[in-house]
């Protein structure tokens, strides 16, 4: 039973109670003192008109208002616009100084000062994550702002294999005719790209060795001059090295390269090279089955070594691609009509022509100190052409087929856009055709780090997939603020740059077991460490912004978050119902007035002689 209920039970056992002791007082009173008629009818409905007087006194009844809207002012907001009536404006600790402005702690807090508002209009950057689920309770409007001058998107690999070329790419705003720069951790330029109308940049590198490093990315305006740096971290990974078994029919310049490649790579290379009668170079002899196919991550053969393959043996290589093994099938010669329709029969067109072709790779867009600081210092062995500059593009030969497949992906193109390399899907694996016979001219051109980042971005492509999932984590996390970590397992902490340790628990409000967050309170690197049930522990490192930094990009997630939140239907989960948020409660004063005028009627009738029976008169 709630208040209301009880305090009208109250009042009416009064009002009884009151017209009981009427009745009785009436009955055994001298005939000189009873009531008259009207004077009695009068105290009779004196007393339940006070009760009711009462009542509306302690519980005043709501009143319809106006439906308000909740005006919201965030970071950087400097004009809220005009207010109707019922309006209210409420200001947030990131906001600044407003007249007239309530300083709220959070959103939360101001809806349920303010139940009536059916309302927000958004003012300024955007609303913080710690308001955003509060804001899904009522219909948004936000008066997006422009975004400022420089970095407003970036997509950064976060983590990249040791030796793998990677790309970073992103919007640069208000920057007419200007330029992005690629800077390593040593401070040399390692690419750059003039920005189209767009400000869209697409620019790449290249990482060396494994362990944490922190590039940058410059961007200059048409005068040359710096209009913003922004930091993008790397992780670079030190994965186990793949495992390839190389199969030919004859040695080749080829093949002597790309062992080079390997052994320099780090893979571990299992080569079987016939020289015919029955002779082999290279490592013993494997079979060609399903327990020796388990042991790598991708098999390289050409025609002719596939010609020398029994039927189990094709069949046993077809299966383990299905189960996650890559395939690569190098076209070196003729194709005969055997091997072209077995490969037909993998899914590819191949053409009719075998012909010999000359073509030429993209030429690199990159200027003499980018391609001096990627191609480093050079070996012994290899040595960079004279002073760093840049070798003219080497002609490359190839088998002129027309290579496709109805679900067949181009893996690579030469300058003009014919297809070199193809590859598609087969289950779990990936079978790629590779038509290019001389890639080994790039090395003796002075181009063998080009030579390896073709074969390395060839090879992870096609190469088996790595087992286990990594964790998710908020990409560009900032200091002071939220974030989230998922995917976790274990007992999952986190270790500042400072050595502390914090452990997680699970985030019930994430809806995932699986999820927690995270405040970090300082910049720079922290390690996401797991431990499984074997007492193994692995470690993810991830990279703190300061909560200044790239203002760009702040900007922009804000911005980019609150517009969504305007497009997203409202919840329904805690809000008020509509005639709660439609009324407010009404004013206590008129109806304390009009009681104490009936209680003072009251009592003065109560005692007064007029009304009463005079018989000695």
């Amino acid at each position: 039973m709630n208040l209301s209920l009880w305090l009208a039970v109250l009042l009416a056992l009064a009002v009884v109670l009151a017209w009981l002791r009427l009745w009785l007082w009436q009955r055994n009173a001298p005939d000189a003192s009873r009531s008259r008629g009207w004077r009695l009818v009068a105290l009779w409905l004196l007393q339940p008109l006070c009760a009711a007087l009462l009542y509306f006194t302690l519980l005043p009844p709501t009143l319809p208002t106006e439906a308000g809207t909740l005006v919201v002012a965030t970071a950087g907001a400097t004009r809220t616009g005009a207010q109707a009536a019922g309006d209210r404006l409420i200001a947030l600790p990131e906001a600044p100084i407003l007249t007239g402005a309530e300083r709220v702690p959070d959103l939360a807090t101001a809806l349920r000062r303010y139940p009536g508002m059916q309302r927000l209009r958004i003012v300024g950057a955007g609303l913080e994550p710690r308001d955003r689920e509060a804001a899904q309770t009522l219909p948004l409007t936000f008066d997006a702002p422009a975004l400022p001058r420089g970095v407003v998107r970036l997509d950064g690999p976060g983590q990249v294999a040791a030796g793998a070329a990677f790309q970073i790419g992103g919007q640069v705003n208000g920057v007419d005719k200007g330029s992005v720069e690629l800077i390593d951790p040593a401070g040399q330029r390692v690419d750059a790209l003039a920005l189209p109308a767009s400000g869209e940049f697409i620019v790449t590198g290249t990482t060396r060795v494994p362990g944490q490093a922190i590039f940058t990315l410059r961007v200059r305006d048409a005068q040359r001059k710096t209009v913003e740096e922004v930091q993008v971290p790397l992780w670079t990974t030190a994965d186990p090295a793949p495992r390839m078994l190389l199969l030919a029919g004859a040695p080749s310049p080829e093949l002597k390269y790309l062992r080079r490649w390997a052994a320099d790579a780090g893979l571990y290379l299992h080569t079987q090279i016939g020289v015919g009668g029955g002779m082999q170079l290279g490592d013993a002899p494997l079979r060609v089955d399903a327990a020796t196919l388990q042991r790598f991550d991708l098999v390289v053969l050409d025609e002719r070594s596939w010609a020398t393959l029994g039927a189990n043996e094709r069949a046993a290589l077809i299966e383990a691609v299905r189960q996650g093994l890559g395939l690569v099938l190098r076209i070196t010669g003729p194709l005969p009509d055997t091997t072209r329709r077995q490969w037909q029969a993998l899914g590819f067109s191949l053409g009719t022509s075998g012909d010999i072709a000359t073509v030429r790779l993209p030429a690199e867009s990159i200027d003499e100190e980018a391609l001096r600081a990627r191609r480093g210092p050079g070996t012994a062995d290899t040595a960079t052409a004279p002073n760093g500059a840049q070798d003219d593009n080497p002609a490359l030969t190839r088998r002129a087929l027309k290579l496709g497949g109805a679900d067949a992906t181009p893996l690579l193109r030469d300058a003009d856009g014919a297809v070199l390399a193809v590859w598609r899907a087969e289950q779990r694996g990936r079978i790629a055709v590779w038509s290019v016979t001389d890639s080994f001219a790039l090395v003796l051109s002075g181009q063998s780090a080009r030579h390896a980042e073709l074969w390395s971005s060839a090879f992870a492509t096609l190469a088996r997939a790595r087992t286990g999932s990594a964790p998710r984590i908020d990409p560009q996390p900032r200091e002071q603020q939220r974030m989230a970590l998922c995917a976790l397992s274990g007992k999952p902490s986190v270790v500042a740059p400072d050595g502390r340790t914090t452990m997680l628990l699970p985030d019930p409000g994430a809806g995932d077991s699986t999820c927690a967050a995270y405040w970090p309170r300082q910049t720079g690197w922290h390690s996401l460490l797991q431990i499984d049930a074997k007492a193994r522990e692995s470690s993810w490192p991830f990279f703190v912004y300061a909560h200044d930094a790239a203002p760009g990009l702040r900007a922009a997630e804000l911005r980019d978050s609150t517009l969504r939140l305007q497009a997203l239907p409202v919840s329904v989960a805690g809000k008020s119902d509509g005639h709660e948020a439609s009324r407010r409660s009404g004013s206590s004063w008129p109806w304390l007035l009009a009681w104490l005028i009936g209680i003072g009627l009251l009592w003065w009738l109560e005692r007064a002689r007029t009304g009463r029976t005079n018989i000695a008169a």
